[in-house]
């Protein structure tokens, strides 16, 4: 197959951290064509140090030089609509960084827009691309526990400096490092939702395909303003209840928390990615677990099998997508919803115009 000629969209942090580096270990099946980002001396070391021909701020600049076959976004949360709206009206596949857009209304624009011009969106929501997950999602969807009546999902991360409004720690080194008008400012999306629980709501609505109907949230926040703490009731479609949690105020040495029950009419799933477990008990006395490797849990996140599916994607293999637009669309319902709870107190209706 020909090389997918795929261009960058916001080379920040974690476009040069994750993918810029194994898009560059992938030249036998990618070629990078453009990049963009504010800032015209990072946006030289980036071009530079990643050898990529074309290199422009203005993000339109390198889209209609490039008509590249797929494009990564990655610039801040608030920016992403209009990066991916662009890239798929000029017939590009698109990776869109999580959150997928900071309104419902926006990441449904963009789920139609995919949709009508016959191309893909894969959100990189890292444990949503490992055997566990499929497996869950299949048990799911074969009826192993039944119908959902109740689910449980926790996150925790130890993320006390970025969402405080300081450095993180742990990219010291890097070649950018993260910038607090992303992470931690609250009228740009900043805050734990946004920033991490949005990892544990991919992974849920990749297992569970239901929508949110209705969310009622509370929040515990920083310093800087932005959520810390996240508390969430929502209801599903099929009238299932589900309780959310999120902390961003782990130790430093402790691993991500990730914990997912599922509750049903014929028996219970859990997916414990701090304990590496998945097992489905059923009321008929059958259990079944499906082994999970020492390290595959939440000791290591990583985007790269998300990033060789987008591959396969650009290259015109016909692929199961394991973080698709729908799946965006879920998790910036339940998010939305949350903050706006939130900020009036009272739940609120996800209808067809949130």
């Amino acid at each position: 197959m020909n090389r997918a000629r795929i261009a960058v969209i916001g080379a920040g942090w974690w476009a040069a951290q994750s993918h810029l580096p194994h898009l560059r270990m992938r030249q036998e099946a990618v070629e990078i064509v453009g990049v963009s980002r504010l800032g015209r001396d990072e946006l030289q070391r980036v071009q530079e140090r990643f050898a990529i021909p074309l290199a422009a701020e203005d993000f339109m600049e390198v889209l209609q030089r490039t008509k590249p076959d797929g494009v990564i976004i990655s610039s801040p949360h608030v920016d992403h609509f209009d990066h991916a709206a662009a890239a798929l009206n000029l017939g590009a596949h698109v990776m869109i960084e999580k959150p997928m857009t900071t309104t419902a209304r926006d990441a449904r624009k963009l789920v139609e827009l995919a949709r009508s011009a016959g191309r893909k969106i894969i959100i990189p929501h890292g444990w949503n691309f490992t055997h566990y997950t499929r497996k869950a999602a299949s048990l799911y969807a074969a009826g192993a526990i039944g119908e959902l009546r109740h689910a449980t999902l926790q996150m925790g991360s130890a993320l006390t400096d970025l969402f405080g409004g300081d450095q993180l720690s742990e990219t010291a080194g890097h070649f950018f490092r993260p910038s607090s008008s992303t992470w931690a400012d609250p009228k740009r999306a900043g805050g734990y939702g946004w920033g991490q629980l949005v990892h544990a709501l991919g992974l849920f609505f990749r297992i569970v395909p239901l929508d949110p109907t209705e969310i009622y949230g509370r929040l515990g926040r920083s310093a800087v303003n932005v959520d810390y703490y996240d508390s969430t009731i929502v209801t599903l479609g099929n009238g299932a209840t589900c309780v959310i949690s999120g902390c961003a105020t782990l130790p430093k040495h402790l691993g991500y928390h990730i914990d997912l029950r599922l509750f049903g009419d014929k028996g219970t799933m859990l997916l414990d990615l701090e304990r590496e477990r998945l097992e489905v008990h059923q009321h008929s006395g059958e259990r079944i677990v499906h082994p999970i490797g020492p390290g595959e849990g939440t000791a290591t996140y990583s985007i790269t099998p998300a990033i060789d599916q987008f591959i396969d994607v650009c290259q015109g293999r016909d692929v199961e997508v394991d973080a698709d637009g729908l799946v965006g669309l879920r998790s910036v319902k339940v998010l939305e919803g949350m903050y706006r709870s939130a900020e009036v107190g009272v739940p609120v209706a996800i209808s067809r115009d949130f």
